[in-house]
């Protein structure tokens, strides 16, 4: 009997259990080198992440995270952390969704940028049509102002919106330069009044671009604009015009034209997911996990 009182005790004292709520938190942190990013993804204060944060350090007995004039970086202890964190994550979401007979199925409606559909998501939509066939997918391509204009209106379930970086109502997935981008070698660039070509009226980058041309005292010409990126991305390429895209999104047979091109810089841009006030459904929510996790597996790649 006393011996296996004392098994008992030892195999008590042994055991250690991660609360998965502050893992989350730890690879939320993590992946947006932010404390408030970090909230605003989880719906929590800035306070309770930062709690979370400690909580996770007081138990590991080390600390996850350094501070330096970029933000938050991991320490040598969170760099080991995070993809065993990830996994963790990934197989208790896993588990969830075998064990809690919840079969995710219907339709999610998809609102996404023209530039974003074939680069940066392409990878996402891919993986989410293979974890779960059921789902319906539907897919809006339209510029953001009239992505956010159909999630308000609830003619689509969620939006990933490309937004000048600042005050948001969305979450922030990635930021990226807004760049110049001109055929390889090209001479579009150098003519003046400047050929641009732009997607649409309502693109999100144009009130931008034509702002810093006209700031610039640089006269300019549109070349093309009826909405469609694929007769965008013809003119460029033949040298007809140049035009702007976010630096991840710009094909590689294409130039990112350099500071000294004497075209104007141009400011960052945030890739914003938004829902919708009301909530989403279980379709959705899962979408808006692959479209995270997506991005972040990206950035840590790059």
């Amino acid at each position: 009997m006393f011996a296996m009182l004392g098994i008992s005790i030892y195999n008590a004292e042994m055991i250690r259990n991660l609360d998965t709520a502050l893992v989350r938190t730890f690879v939320t942190v993590a992946d947006r080198a932010s404390m408030t990013a970090a909230a605003n993804a989880l719906h929590l204060t800035q306070g309770a992440v930062s709690q979370q944060i400690k909580r996770l350090e007081e138990m590991l007995g080390a600390s996850l995270f350094e501070r330096d004039r970029r933000g938050l970086r991991l320490t040598r202890s969170g760099e080991r952390l995070l993809d065993k964190a990830r996994r963790l994550l990934s197989l208790n979401d896993e588990i969830w969704t075998e064990m809690a007979g919840s079969t995710v199925d219907g339709q999610v409606r998809l609102g996404v940028p023209y530039d974003l559909v074939g680069t940066l998501l392409a990878p996402v939509l891919k993986t989410y049509a293979e974890t779960y066939p059921q789902v319906e997918i539907s897919l809006v391509c339209a510029s953001s102002p009239e992505l956010a204009s159909a999630l308000a209106a609830g003619t689509i379930d969620l939006a990933v919106i490309e937004e000048r970086v600042g005050p948001t109502s969305g979450e922030c997935l990635a930021i990226d330069r807004l760049v110049w981008v001109g055929a390889r070698g090209g001479a579009a660039r150098a003519k003046r009044p400047l050929p641009v070509s732009i997607v649409a009226d309502t693109c999100a980058f144009r009130p931008v671009v034509l702002s810093a041309l006209n700031e610039h005292g640089l006269e300019w010409r549109t070349v093309f604009e009826n909405g469609n990126i694929d007769a965008t991305t013809a003119t460029v390429r033949s040298d007809l015009a140049v035009t702007t895209w976010l630096a991840s999104t710009v094909p590689a047979d294409l130039d990112i034209l350099p500071l000294d091109a004497g075209l104007p810089p141009l400011p960052n841009f945030s890739i914003n997911l938004h829902l919708p006030r009301h909530g989403v459904g279980p379709a959705a929510q899962e979408f808006a996990r692959h479209i995270r996790d997506g991005l972040a597996r990206r950035a840590i790649a790059a």
